[in-house]
């Protein structure tokens, strides 16, 4: 539906300035938006390109000049990217899912559905499974046995929640995710090369084969309120105690969570991260893309990991690292920026030598 500027400057506490009754049906960037979307001009860099749209209104940062761009309103906000998304939400058409339970989808006799749930075709939901109210639950979806899944969760095509998953409230799951695999978890019967080499630093590893022997995943998932699961990613069941992710986490694709991993509240993790078995991470760390977490490892509160990090010790609260292994990343900058000098550094040698041999033959 449109929104008159008014209404979306009432609705997100934003400063307009300019005509309110214009009615805008999306949002745009500056060079293709139209005279009925809102331009997302929000650095002065982007609002160069206003005049190669025909938006009249744009979002925009404070105190910028929007008459001289040729605008006939504008919003503005102290931080527009965060104002982003309040009118991204605004904007949102969704995905098209319909309403009520599909004629093909399977739902236990046993299970609880809340008030205004939609379930998708082909979706299966188990025996004892408990969906709260306002729950969209798109197509080929499954809700395993005595599975729960708090209000207003939004589960895209393809999400497996797994037996005994407890899951708070407004999940949103991308398609493909999965909740509640098994853990990776096989033994030999004497150690292996695995142990050998983890007790002494590498002396020794692998001299015998052995068969694996699985240890089964008797613990759940616990997830809280406010976590969303980016697609293809997989969270693992526990050993014997539950795997636990707090409120207000935030995955990307193709995230791997071991079995009985602990992470706290308020958490950004990257595409491709892998966190190994029984880590405990703490709250509001980020993890960035492709960082790897080895097993058993502590990440205090506020950590930081650049991208393609690999932790293999305790990393401590507020420290930010990079690198493989990973060590503080100002740390590993003068390390790099002394890599990149050791071509002029052997240059430099060289030449020395060649000065000083010179002078020994001369005397």
């Amino acid at each position: 539906m449109p929104y008159t500027l008014s209404q979306i400057a009432a609705s997100l506490g934003l400063l307009l300035e300019g005509d309110g009754t214009i009615e805008v049906v999306g949002l745009a960037e500056p060079a293709s938006a139209r005279a009925d979307q809102l331009a997302l001009a929000m650095k002065p860099e982007f609002a160069e390109a206003l005049p190669q749209g025909a938006a009249q209104a744009a979002m925009l940062w404070q105190g910028a000049d929007w008459r001289a761009m040729g605008l006939k309103a504008a919003l503005m906000a102290p931080r527009p990217r965060f104002a982003m998304a309040g009118l991204s939400a605004m904007m949102d058409p969704g995905q098209g899912y319909g309403t009520g339970i599909h004629p093909t989808a399977v739902v236990d006799p046993s299970a609880r559905i809340g008030a205004d749930v939609s379930i998708g075709p082909m979706t299966v939901i188990a025996a004892g499974a408990r969906i709260g109210a306002g729950s969209v639950i798109g197509p080929q979806c499954l809700i395993g046995w005595e599975a729960e899944l708090g209000e207003g969760a939004l589960l895209h095509s393809g999400v497996r929640i797994g037996a005994r998953v407890r899951i708070g409230a407004r999940f949103i799951a991308q398609p493909g995710a999965v909740v509640g695999a098994d853990g990776f978890s096989f033994v030999t019967p004497e150690p292996s090369g695995v142990e050998k080499a983890r007790a002494t630093l590498g002396a020794d590893g692998t001299d015998v084969t052995q068969s694996w022997a699985r240890i089964h995943s008797l613990g759940g998932v616990e997830i809280g309120d406010d976590v969303e699961l980016g697609a293809n990613s997989c969270i693992d069941r526990g050993t014997v105690r539950a795997t636990r992710i707090g409120d207000g986490c935030k995955f990307d694709n193709l995230v791997q969570i071991g079995h009985n991993v602990q992470i706290g509240k308020d958490c950004m993790i990257c595409a491709q991260v892998g966190v190994a078995g029984s880590t405990r991470i703490g709250d509001g760390v980020v993890l960035g893309g492709q960082s790897g977490v080895s097993d058993n490892l502590v990440i205090g509160d506020r950590a930081i990991l650049g991208g393609a990090t690999v932790v293999l010790s305790n990393v401590p609260a507020g420290r930010v690292m990079l690198g493989y292994p990973a060590m503080k990343m100002d740390s590993h900058i003068e390390s790099y920026k002394g890599l990149r000098r050791l071509p002029r550094l052997f240059r430099d040698v060289a030449e020395l030598k060649k000065a000083v041999s010179n002078l020994m033959v001369k005397h």
